[in-house]
């Protein structure tokens, strides 16, 4: 899998992150401080990022910033993107099963490098299956009618 992977800011925890995508067969696609190693707006980052999982160049996506939130919610601006912030395997998990995300947030400062690997684990090994699919079509409608 092609994976979009960025940061506003470049941070220790993106090593491993960017191992761990690499150990397991994805083919790591870097924006902003993830590419340049310098900081770059975080909304501007995320809607060059999230422009490629929307389009297909992509398949999926990571996302980093300080909190993960800001990230999260440039990378929602855009049709077809379903970026969620996870701070735990669960959610992870749960995102993927009932939301169908695509892009997995998380917080460069809360993210340990041992958590990093647990939720990475949790969001590749869950498939995006049929459950939450009427939540997802209704989000579909939403999209729509902005």
């Amino acid at each position: 899998m092609r994976i979009a992977f960025c940061s506003d800011e470049p941070y220790p925890v993106h090593r491993v992150l960017r191992a761990e995508l690499e150990r397991r067969g994805h083919e790591v696609v870097p924006f902003g401080a993830v590419r340049s190693g310098q900081d770059e707006p975080w909304a501007l980052v995320a809607e060059e990022a999230a422009r490629a999982v929307a389009s297909g160049a992509c398949d999926e996506g990571v996302f980093c910033c300080w909190t993960g939130t800001g990230i999260s919610i440039a990378a929602n601006k855009l049709q077809g993107v379903r970026a969620a912030l996870c701070e735990d395997p669960g959610t992870a998990a749960g995102a993927r099963v009932w939301n169908h995300a695509n892009v997995l947030c998380l917080s460069n400062r809360r993210v340990s490098d041992d958590m990093a690997k647990e939720i990475l684990e949790a969001w590749f090994s869950t498939e995006r299956g049929t459950d939450g699919a009427e939540g997802v079509a209704l989000l579909a409608e939403v999209e729509g009618r902005r």
